[in-house]
Protein backbone atom coordinates (compact mmCIF):
# COMPACT_ATOMS: atom_id res chain seq x y z
CA UNK A 1 0.00 0.00 0.00
CA UNK A 2 3.29 2.05 0.18
CA UNK A 3 3.43 3.76 -3.55
CA UNK A 4 6.34 6.07 -1.64
CA UNK A 5 8.43 6.96 1.66
CA UNK A 6 9.00 10.34 2.38
CA UNK A 7 13.00 11.09 3.18
CA UNK A 8 12.07 12.36 7.01
CA UNK A 9 13.19 10.81 9.96
CA UNK A 10 10.64 9.15 12.08
CA UNK A 11 12.74 9.60 15.57
CA UNK A 12 13.98 6.97 17.49
CA UNK A 13 11.24 6.90 19.92
CA UNK A 14 7.70 5.00 19.21
CA UNK A 15 5.91 8.31 18.79
CA UNK A 16 5.02 9.84 15.23
CA UNK A 17 2.28 7.50 14.59
CA UNK A 18 -0.77 9.23 12.47
CA UNK A 19 -1.54 12.15 13.49
CA UNK A 20 2.30 13.01 14.58
CA UNK A 21 3.03 12.72 10.83
CA UNK A 22 0.30 15.37 10.08
CA UNK A 23 1.08 17.53 12.78
CA UNK A 24 4.97 16.84 11.98
CA UNK A 25 4.59 17.88 8.21
CA UNK A 26 2.54 21.26 8.82
CA UNK A 27 5.26 22.00 11.51
CA UNK A 28 8.54 21.32 9.16
CA UNK A 29 6.80 23.54 7.08
CA UNK A 30 5.82 26.60 9.60
CA UNK A 31 9.03 26.09 11.24
CA UNK A 32 10.98 26.85 7.59
CA UNK A 33 8.27 29.75 7.10
CA UNK A 34 7.49 31.61 10.57
CA UNK A 35 8.89 29.61 13.46
CA UNK A 36 7.27 32.12 16.12
CA UNK A 37 3.48 30.40 14.79
CA UNK A 38 3.88 26.64 15.31
CA UNK A 39 1.86 25.86 18.24
CA UNK A 40 -0.65 22.54 18.43
CA UNK A 41 -2.95 21.60 20.88
CA UNK A 42 -2.88 18.38 23.21
CA UNK A 43 -5.85 15.52 23.63
CA UNK A 44 -6.17 18.18 27.40
CA UNK A 45 -6.81 21.09 25.01
CA UNK A 46 -4.05 23.04 26.15
CA UNK A 47 -2.28 25.03 23.60
CA UNK A 48 1.51 24.60 23.43
CA UNK A 49 3.71 26.96 21.49
CA UNK A 50 7.40 26.02 20.12
CA UNK A 51 8.10 30.11 20.69
CA UNK A 52 6.96 29.47 24.61
CA UNK A 53 9.16 25.75 24.50
CA UNK A 54 12.43 27.56 23.65
CA UNK A 55 11.63 30.58 25.95
CA UNK A 56 12.24 28.32 28.76
CA UNK A 57 7.86 27.90 29.23
CA UNK A 58 7.62 24.28 28.73
CA UNK A 59 5.26 21.58 30.48
CA UNK A 60 4.52 19.04 32.47
CA UNK A 61 1.40 16.21 32.74
CA UNK A 62 0.60 15.49 35.71
CA UNK A 63 -2.54 12.92 36.02
CA UNK A 64 -4.78 14.22 33.67
CA UNK A 65 -3.33 17.78 34.11
CA UNK A 66 -1.28 19.73 32.06
CA UNK A 67 0.65 21.83 34.60
CA UNK A 68 3.73 25.07 33.51
CA UNK A 69 7.39 23.78 33.67
CA UNK A 70 10.31 25.83 33.60
CA UNK A 71 12.79 24.45 30.71
CA UNK A 72 16.24 25.53 30.10
CA UNK A 73 15.84 28.92 27.47
CA UNK A 74 17.29 27.66 23.69
CA UNK A 75 18.00 29.10 20.32
CA UNK A 76 15.20 28.14 17.80
CA UNK A 77 17.10 25.55 16.28
CA UNK A 78 15.44 22.68 14.09
CA UNK A 79 17.37 20.31 17.15
CA UNK A 80 15.51 22.32 19.83
CA UNK A 81 12.44 22.18 17.32
CA UNK A 82 12.78 18.49 17.01
CA UNK A 83 12.60 18.06 21.17
CA UNK A 84 9.20 20.62 21.32
CA UNK A 85 7.89 18.07 18.31
CA UNK A 86 8.67 15.25 20.64
CA UNK A 87 6.65 16.15 23.39
CA UNK A 88 3.77 17.20 21.38
CA UNK A 89 3.79 13.86 19.91
CA UNK A 90 3.77 12.40 22.94
CA UNK A 91 0.87 14.27 24.28
CA UNK A 92 -1.15 14.47 21.26
CA UNK A 93 -3.47 12.25 19.08
CA UNK A 94 -6.47 12.08 16.70
CA UNK A 95 -8.76 13.41 19.08
CA UNK A 96 -6.93 16.72 19.53
CA UNK A 97 -5.76 17.34 15.79
CA UNK A 98 -10.03 16.50 15.09
CA UNK A 99 -10.25 19.48 17.92
CA UNK A 100 -7.73 22.23 16.37
CA UNK A 101 -8.97 22.06 12.46
CA UNK A 102 -12.02 22.92 11.06
CA UNK A 103 -14.41 20.98 8.78
CA UNK A 104 -14.00 21.66 5.42
CA UNK A 105 -16.35 20.21 2.35
CA UNK A 106 -14.95 17.64 0.68
CA UNK A 107 -15.03 19.14 -3.02
CA UNK A 108 -13.07 22.09 -1.71
CA UNK A 109 -10.44 20.11 -1.06
CA UNK A 110 -6.65 21.42 -1.17
CA UNK A 111 -3.24 20.00 -0.31
CA UNK A 112 -2.53 20.16 3.21
CA UNK A 113 -6.28 19.16 4.46
CA UNK A 114 -6.12 16.27 6.58
CA UNK A 115 -8.55 13.30 6.69
CA UNK A 116 -8.99 12.70 10.31
CA UNK A 117 -10.91 10.31 12.62
CA UNK A 118 -10.47 11.57 15.84
CA UNK A 119 -10.78 8.87 18.25
CA UNK A 120 -9.17 5.95 20.03
CA UNK A 121 -8.64 4.21 17.82
CA UNK A 122 -8.83 7.04 15.20
CA UNK A 123 -6.40 7.89 12.20
CA UNK A 124 -5.90 10.88 10.01
CA UNK A 125 -4.04 10.73 6.35
CA UNK A 126 -2.55 14.65 4.61
CA UNK A 127 -3.25 15.23 1.63
CA UNK A 128 -0.34 16.14 0.13
CA UNK A 129 -1.02 17.48 -3.17
CA UNK A 130 -4.40 17.88 -5.69
CA UNK A 131 -5.01 17.81 -9.44
CA UNK A 132 -7.69 18.55 -11.42
CA UNK A 133 -9.13 18.09 -15.00
CA UNK A 134 -9.77 21.37 -15.78
CA UNK A 135 -12.52 20.32 -18.55
CA UNK A 136 -14.46 17.84 -15.78
CA UNK A 137 -13.53 19.37 -12.94
CA UNK A 138 -13.05 16.27 -11.50
CA UNK A 139 -10.81 16.29 -8.20
CA UNK A 140 -7.29 13.25 -7.39
CA UNK A 141 -5.59 13.37 -4.14
CA UNK A 142 -2.02 12.26 -3.26
CA UNK A 143 -2.21 10.88 0.32
CA UNK A 144 0.33 10.35 3.08
CA UNK A 145 0.20 8.82 6.38
CA UNK A 146 1.90 6.90 9.15
CA UNK A 147 0.53 4.27 11.46
CA UNK A 148 1.22 2.27 14.58
CA UNK A 149 3.80 1.37 15.91
CA UNK A 150 5.68 4.81 14.49
CA UNK A 151 6.78 4.45 11.15
CA UNK A 152 8.29 6.55 8.12
CA UNK A 153 5.47 8.96 6.50
CA UNK A 154 4.87 6.81 3.26
CA UNK A 155 2.79 7.93 0.08
CA UNK A 156 -0.38 5.51 -0.31
CA UNK A 157 -1.23 3.28 -3.10
CA UNK A 158 -4.56 3.36 -4.33
CA UNK A 159 -5.41 -0.31 -3.51
CA UNK A 160 -8.60 -0.15 -4.51
CA UNK A 161 -8.52 1.17 -7.95
CA UNK A 162 -4.91 0.62 -8.77
CA UNK A 163 -4.86 1.87 -12.40
CA UNK A 164 -4.83 5.14 -10.82
CA UNK A 165 -1.36 4.39 -8.68
CA UNK A 166 -0.78 7.09 -5.81
CA UNK A 167 -3.91 9.07 -6.45
CA UNK A 168 -7.39 8.95 -4.86
CA UNK A 169 -11.07 9.92 -6.89
CA UNK A 170 -12.89 12.63 -4.53
CA UNK A 171 -16.36 12.07 -5.39
CA UNK A 172 -18.43 14.14 -3.74
CA UNK A 173 -21.37 12.03 -4.24
CA UNK A 174 -20.02 9.26 -2.13
CA UNK A 175 -20.62 8.97 1.61
CA UNK A 176 -17.17 7.51 2.43
CA UNK A 177 -13.35 8.13 1.55
CA UNK A 178 -11.49 4.54 1.46
CA UNK A 179 -7.86 4.84 1.86
CA UNK A 180 -6.17 1.26 1.91
CA UNK A 181 -5.86 0.95 5.86
CA UNK A 182 -8.96 3.23 7.03
CA UNK A 183 -12.36 4.08 5.82
CA UNK A 184 -13.11 7.69 6.39
CA UNK A 185 -16.82 9.82 6.33
CA UNK A 186 -16.83 12.25 4.12
CA UNK A 187 -17.25 14.54 6.87
CA UNK A 188 -14.15 14.22 8.13
CA UNK A 189 -12.34 16.25 5.81
CA UNK A 190 -10.60 19.07 8.29
CA UNK A 191 -8.69 22.44 7.85
CA UNK A 192 -5.84 24.01 10.30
Amino acid sequence: MHAAVLNIDVGRRDLQQCADAVIRLRAEYQFSQQPSQVHFQLTSGDDIRFADWIGGRGFRVEGGTVQPAARPVEEPTHAAFRRYLDQIFTYAGTKSLARETVPVPLPQVQPGDVLVHGGAPGHAVIVLDLAEYPTSGRKYVLLAQSYMPAQQIHVLRNTMMPALGAWFAVDPQLSEFDTPEWTFSRNELQRF
